[in-house]
């Protein structure tokens, strides 16, 4: 008689750096009133039980400490979000079986895509998952083009095949002002969770090549054999890397509160 498997546990972990090229202090910078970073931690904390702020810097962690959020300080010699997760994972003594990686520049990340996440592990064939949004023909060329938004594509099993930012696949003998028409293409959404085994072995990976090549730390893990599954997702996420991104979220939050101001938000005002 086969037992039922115990239910995976879950840490949310975000990670806020305060250096940064394009945005110094954009954890801290305000948005609609309120830290960038305190709005993403309540959005995550209608999911998770168990959320934490992984911080180099004593100001984020004030910030955080200030409206009730937990923190954990971590190092400012880390090469990515990830491997700032896994040392606010091992401080936090968490023995939670998942780590949700959650940018800490993601004001309107929704409850269902952080669902979505989490319902991945339900396969075993599930080392890394992470979220992925569909290009429509309205969003044309130009952004599907954008080498900043990296693009993936998906394998009939919900896995991802590769990552680039170059537009894939190419589309043969079709003009590129049709290739929205033709084919669904998928735009990445940095969202990621990781079996906490796994989190623990990708640290300790050297970059690869087509890292190198592409700048995307993704292609470490599948360069090294991990599988990583696709959750998919409607919604857009708005994430902010530059002050022009915060006036548009600005504009964006305005717009949304009084579209629903009399009620519920799918982005609430928080």
């Amino acid at each position: 008689m086969l037992r039922p498997m115990k239910p995976h546990t879950f840490i949310a972990i975000i990670p806020a750096r305060y250096a940064s090229t394009r945005f110094p202090g954009k954890p801290l910078a305000l948005l609609g009133g309120q830290p960038i970073i305190r709005r993403v931690y309540e959005q995550v904390s209608r999911v998770f039980n168990d959320v934490l702020v992984a911080t180099d810097d004593e100001r984020i962690l004030q910030c955080v400490e200030s409206f009730g959020g937990r923190t954990v300080m971590t190092g400012s010699h880390h090469r990515s979000g990830t491997d700032r997760c896994y040392e606010a994972y091992v401080k936090s003594g968490s023995s939670a079986d998942i780590v949700v990686n959650v940018q800490g520049d993601e004001p309107f990340i929704q409850a269902e895509q952080l669902e979505a996440v989490m319902q991945c592990f339900q396969s075993d064939n599930c080392d890394i998952a992470t979220l992925v949004k569909p290009f429509t023909e309205a969003d044309g060329w130009e952004a599907l083009n954008n080498p900043n938004s990296p693009k993936v594509v998906v394998s009939p099993q919900q896995t991802a095949l590769y990552f680039s930012r170059s537009v894939i696949p190419y589309l043969r003998g079709v003009e590129q002002k049709d290739w929205l028409k033709k084919h669904t293409f998928y735009k990445h959404i940095g969202l990621y969770a990781y079996r906490a085994e796994v989190l623990q072995r990708l640290t300790s990976m050297t970059p690869t090549p087509l890292e190198l090549a592409e700048s995307l730390e993704q292609l470490r893990w599948l360069e090294n054999g991990c599988t990583i599954r696709v959750a998919r997702t409607e919604h857009e996420t708005i994430g902010i890397d530059t002050p022009d991104d915060l006036r548009r979220a600005e504009i964006f939050l305005q717009a949304k509160g009084s579209t629903h101001s009399h009620e519920n938000s799918s982005v609430p005002s928080l």
